[in-house]
């Protein structure tokens, strides 16, 4: 059955979109990309245009099959991953959003969450969902979107309320996974991953929470069903008269960092990975335990495979760590994300500057709102080599910050770390992780793990994999990286870098 046929993995991500054909030993046959716009309509505020993301899911995915030579008949399933958090709503008549979607790093709700904050209403949604109240999660998204989104134009009649028509269930609410899935089947699903992530889903019962929906004004009519991440039921199929002119089955869904997880085999309680995207998300495999965090992560739902219990994660989110070299080439200190290696190569250290990138605020373990972007400890004998240093070196910094809360939580010492993303394509940052975080650094050779997660996930559904022993054989290694910094020197860099934070935090204030 595999040796024509291939599972294909739609990775639905922050700044583009990209198709992914692998191969049954988990080889990559063919991959496909294009960027979306981002829209930043305030300061503060990020939006996606819905539409053009399903625009661009078309043409990659297009675009990956031709690059194979194969044909869609070819593909055993289809998978999806996805920013999460980030929310649309759409009207059911026409499939058209009514908003653009309000990306997961968008602080526009940060006032709605400070109040819930003065209410005492933060323990309870962290018992419920595992979650910290915070602008980031898709609840208070969906309720800024019921309340400002413009009224619908209806056919022979007067402009349609969205609140009155979400009763009805007309106006459906999800993240980017239902979207894709509605638009690739026409059914109105999620799976447990992405539902874990919106600060309206209870992780312990396993369903939509009452309380948290009528906190939010969030009617229940334009919630989506939740499934399993892999389901042998599957989601439905594409349209034969659709754009793929077949009839594949959409078997499994993940948001991005479990389908990292998935994709990296941590299948078992205490393996860890952390992918460097956007952001960083460092993720711990617990089990069927829910592990309640005291230092300042967040417990999640790590996957559910049908007919089985769902496995849950402690995870530590980092906002912006791509973000950052982004952001560099953005303010002309680069050309190409290429350079930083070189560049920070060029000086034995950063001469005393530190970056804290928080230009959305900080997220786990310190979890500020209002905290912002802070470059420390300039001198006039500063250069661009030394920031470009700094910023590399605040990701991994960050990435220390969540490594001992995780190892506080969880009781595990960790000698080993997973990675993945973009970013691990750059041998200097890896080394400058292990000697920060004084841990051995494994990175796949396969290093699009998120999308591979979700091949992985819709493969197994359908029998395309038979069992998950199959998926960690697949797993190989590319390189591996030891710690050489002096112990006592890394701690020293460390505890600098916590003074740094200090200065970012609470800066943003109102009318300032």
């Amino acid at each position: 059955m595999t040796a024509n046929t291939y599972v294909g993995a739609i990775d639905q991500g922050t700044t583009g979109t990209r198709f992914i054909i692998f191969d049954h030993s988990g080889t990559v046959i063919a991959n496909a990309y294009e960027k979306h716009e981002q829209y930043y309509p305030e300061p503060g505020w990020v939006e996606h245009d819905a539409m053009e993301i399903w625009e661009n899911t078309k043409a990659v995915t297009t675009q990956a099959l031709g690059q194979a030579g194969i044909s869609p008949e070819q593909l055993e399933a289809i998978g999806v991953t996805n920013q999460r958090e980030t929310t649309v709503l759409w009207d059911a008549d026409t499939g058209k959003p009514v908003h653009n979607a309000i990306v997961w790093q968008d602080r526009r709700t940060t006032e709605r969450v400070e109040e819930l904050e003065e209410e005492g209403k933060v323990e309870e949604i962290r018992e419920k969902t595992g979650l910290e109240a915070d602008a980031y999660f898709a609840a208070t998204k969906a309720e800024w979107l019921l309340e400002e989104g413009d009224p619908i134009k209806m056919e022979r009649a007067r402009p349609a309320d969205v609140r009155d028509r979400a009763e009805d269930g007309d106006v459906l609410f999800g993240t980017i996974d239902s979207w894709l899935i509605y638009n690739l089947t026409g059914e109105h699903i999620t799976e447990v991953t992405n539902a874990s992530r919106t600060m309206l889903y209870n992780i312990h019962d396993l369903e939509w929470d009452d309380e948290l929906l009528e906190e939010f004004s969030i009617p229940e009519a334009m919630l989506p069903e939740v499934r399993p991440s892999s389901d042998e039921d599957t989601y439905g199929t594409t349209d034969p008269e659709g754009f793929l002119e077949a009839e594949i089955p959409v078997a499994g869904a993940l948001g991005d960092q479990q389908a990292a997880l998935f994709g990296q085999t941590c299948f078992d309680a205490g393996d860890a990975k952390n992918t460097y995207g956007t952001g960083s998300f460092f993720l711990m495999n617990t089990g069927n335990e829910a592990v309640t965090s005291d230092h300042g992560l967040l417990t999640t739902i790590g996957f559910q495979r049908s007919g089985e219990d769902v496995q849950y994660a402690l995870e530590g989110a980092i906002f912006v760590t791509g973000a950052a070299i982004e952001w560099l080439e953005d303010v002309d200190l680069i050309d190409d994300p290429t350079e930083t290696a070189e560049l920070a190569r060029s000086v034995d250290s950063t001469d005393g500057v530190y970056v804290v990138p928080a230009f959305t605020g900080l997220g786990a373990p310190h979890w500020d709102q209002r905290a912002r972007g802070t470059i420390v400890g300039m001198t006039r004998g500063t250069g661009k080599e030394h920031i470009v240093r700094a910023t590399l070196e605040s990701i991994a910094y960050q990435t220390r910050d969540v490594a001992e809360a995780m190892e506080a939580d969880s009781g595990i010492e960790m000698s080993s770390l997973k990675v993945d993303g973009g970013a691990v394509k750059n041998n200097f940052l890896c080394q400058l992780q292990s000697d920060i975080i004084g841990s051995e650094i494994v990175r796949p050779i396969v290093d699009e793990t998120t999308a591979l997660g979700s091949a992985y996930a819709a493969g197994l559904a359908v029998g395309y994999w038979d069992d998950l022993e199959e998926l960690r054989n697949n797993w190989r290694v590319d390189r591996e990286f030891e710690p050489t910094m002096n112990r006592t020197r890394a701690d020293r860099k460390y505890d600098r870098w916590s003074d740094a934070v200090e200065r970012s935090r609470g800066w943003a204030q109102e009318n300032a």
